[in-house]
Parts: structure tokens; C-alpha cells; sequence
């Protein structure tokens, strides 16, 4: 089922599934129980683009913290709850705008009708999140190791227990490890419910892995319209995961906001440092918040063919280079101004 087809769920203001765009989201590395540590996180989140955050909610200290956090948070909170329902009653008093918890693993039925009602009377979502790495024994011996279908069944299982109280704000992530496993159990899931897909590949290591794993997986399904969140897990600063989720989004065509810039690979013809120069536009251009395709080209060869269609670009030579428009040249700059006659004519209009 492709994002526009989906039941529609509300986290805060920011709705979610049902033709809405695709949310970034990200979960804060602070202990929870520290409010100013993770506000102060939540707030440089939100400066990078991240639209939804989740906090961990592992004890009482981090439940007591809740509160604060939500009334300063300038995004919607989600609380992570793992196995106590009274953790998640105290983050539904607290005015989370969503709770994740696998209600198959808080107890009993009475535990699972009293979070149901708790989050039906607030208007709190649930998310059902799956994951190959723990999925419930009896899956595990009767499909014998972690698969699509065995990942699905667990959200099943989970579903019904929600649905036994009336409960139906429901979204789902069916997370793991292994990329292939990812996407065959997002897909099977799309097929399957009519709920919003959070979709992430877990624990993809380190920022370089990491982001590749994570742009294989989240792209190959927002490429076949399936996804309504994402998170990109990294063993980084989560700022790192909001960027390179947003830069997922616009390389799927799902966001076409801020600034894209296309540059050439090195090649024998380049005669300038263009790894230095592509890097150092990228830096300066993160503060600028326009719509706009700026190219960075090793070459005039390159420069006014391939970068023909940038707004804004230039293209190295010996020793100098040019800057352009639109295909048009504005101005030949020796190499160390390029990159300031760049930014200032993206700035003002005009060339140095």
C-alpha cells in the first residue's frame, strides 16, 4: 500500500500516512531524565530539518522528565516504551504526541486495555514497532530465523491486541538489521495493513556505512511509494541522521526544499582542487534557505554542458575558473575567489 493510500494518523500537528508528506524523524542520544540536555538536543534537531522526535523512556526518572520536555519541544515527542505499561500510561498523562510500544510485551490484556484507552482518550498514536532482532519466540521456531513473513505476523499479533480495545491510531515500522530483510518486510507489510509505514533500517553502524545502508533500504521503498516516516539510525550525532534523511528524501524527488548541488567526479582534465572547492560550497551554503540546484564542475567541458540547468555554478580551469547562470557566464575568476564570487552571487544577486 503506497503512502497516499494509508490511514492517516496525527503526531502533534504533523500528520502522518494518507498522501502527507514523508517526515524525518530522529531519536535524542541524552539520558532522558536530563531535561535541559535533551531539549537543548531536540532544539539543534530541529534547526538541521527533523520533524518528529523520539525519546527513550526506560524508568521512572526519564517518565518524571516528560513534561518538561514536551512543553519545550518545538516538535512533536514520541516516547520509546519497552515492557512497562505504566511507563506508557505516565507518557500519555505527560502529553507525548505518540508512544512506541509492542503491546504483546507489557503483560497482560488488562495491561494493553489500559494504554489503549489511556492513549484513545488523549488522541495518542501508537507505534507497533517490529524488529528482526527481537522478534517473539514462538516466531522464531516456527519460521526458524528472522523473516518477512515472520516480521509481519508479529505486527499482527500486536494489531489485534490493540484492536480488541477499539483502538485503531495506529502506525508500524518493521525494522532490521539487514537491508534485503528490510524491504521484503516493509513490502509484505504495505500488501498487508492499511497503517503508516515508519520505515528505517536498524543499527546500520558507523556515519559512512551507515548512510548507504540506510539509502539503499529507506530509498528503495520511498521509491515504490511506501514509507511515511523515516529515521536514519547511525552511531553518530543524530543531527547526522536528520541530514542524510532529508537528502534521501530529495534524492527519492519527496523534497525538493533548500539547496541541491550536483558536482562532477575528478578526472584527468580537472586542474583545480575540486574536492576542496565542492566541499567548501556545501559548507558555506548551509545556512541559505532557497529552493535552488547550484553545480560545482571540474571543467568548462562539463561545466556549461552538464550544469547547463543549475541556477547558480562554476567550472574549474587552470589556475581560474568561471562562473555561470542558468548556462550563461557571468565572470572568469582566478581559483581561490570562486568559491566567494559564488556565494556572493547566490547572495546578492550579483558578481565580485
Amino acid at each position: 500500500m503506497k503512502h497516499s493510500d494509508t490511514k492517516q494518523i496525527l503526531v502533534g500537528g504533523v500528520p502522518i500516512g494518507g498522501g502527507a508528506p514523508v517526515a524525518v524523524q530522529s531519536m535524542c542520544n541524552t539520558r532522558t531524565s536530563d531535561p535541559k540536555a535533551t531539549i537543548d538536543q531536540i532544539k539543534k534537531l530541529t534547526d538541521a530539518g527533523c520533524e518528529i522526535i523520539r525519546v527513550a523512556v526506560p524508568d521512572n526518572e526519564a517518565a518524571e522528565a516528560l513534561p518538561e520536555i514536551v512543553k519545550a519541544s518545538p516538535i512533536p515527542v514520541v516516547a520509546d516504551i519497552h515492557f512497562d505499561y505504566r511507563l506508557a500510561l505516565r507518557a500519555a498523562e505527560a502529553g507525548v504526541h505518540k508512544i512506541r510500544i509492542n503491546p504483546g510485551n507489557i503483560g497482560e490484556s488488562d495491561n494493553v486495555r489500559k494504554v489503549a484507552e489511556a492513549c484513545k482518550q488523549r488522541q495518542i498514536p501508537i507505534r507497533i514497532g517490529v524488529n528482526g532482532g527481537s522478534l517473539e519466540k514462538r516466531l522464531l521456531e516456527k519460521y526458524g530465523h528472522p523473516t518477512a513473513e515472520a516480521l509481519v505476523e508479529s505486527a499482527k499479533g500486536h494489531i489485534e491486541l490493540l484492536n480488541r480495545y477499539d483502538f485503531d491510531d495506529i502506525a508500524l515500522s518493521m525494522k532490521s538489521s539487514t537491508v534485503p530483510l528490510t524491504i521484503a518486510a516493509y513490502r509484505l507489510a504495505a500488501e498487508t495493513f492499511p497503517y503508516p509505514l515508519h520505515v528505517g533500517v536498524t543499527e546500520t553502524g558507523t556515519v559512512y556505512d551507515g548512510m548507504i545502508r540506510s539509502a539503499v533500504g529507506i530509498g528503495t521503498l520511498l521509491s515504490e511509494g511506501i514509507g511515511d516516516t523515516i529515521r536514519v539510525s547511525l552511531t553518530a550525532d543524530p543531527v547526522e541522521e536528520v541530514r542524510a534523511g532529508i537528502s534521501i528524501l530529495k534524492a527519492a524527488g519527496l523534497r525538493e526544499e533548500g539547496v541541491r548541488i550536483v558536482s562532477c567526479p575528478t578526472c584527468g582534465r580537472t586542474q583545480i582542487d575540486l574536492i576542496g572547492l565542492a566541499n567548501e560550497v556545501d559548507r558555506r551554503l548551509q545556512g541559505i534557505d532557497r529552493n535552488i540546484t547550484v553545480a560545482v564542475m571540474g571543467c568548462v567541458v562539463n561545466g556549461l554542458g552538464e550544469g547547463r540547468e543549475a541556477d547558480y555554478g562554476i567550472a574549474g580551469g587552470k589556475d581560474s575558473g568561471i562562473l555561470f547562470s542558468k548556462g550563461e557566464v557571468i565572470g572568469k575568476y582566478p581559483a581561490d575567489q570562486l568559491c566567494d564570487a559564488l556565494i556572493e552571487f547566490i547572495r546578492t544577486g550579483e558578481n565580485l
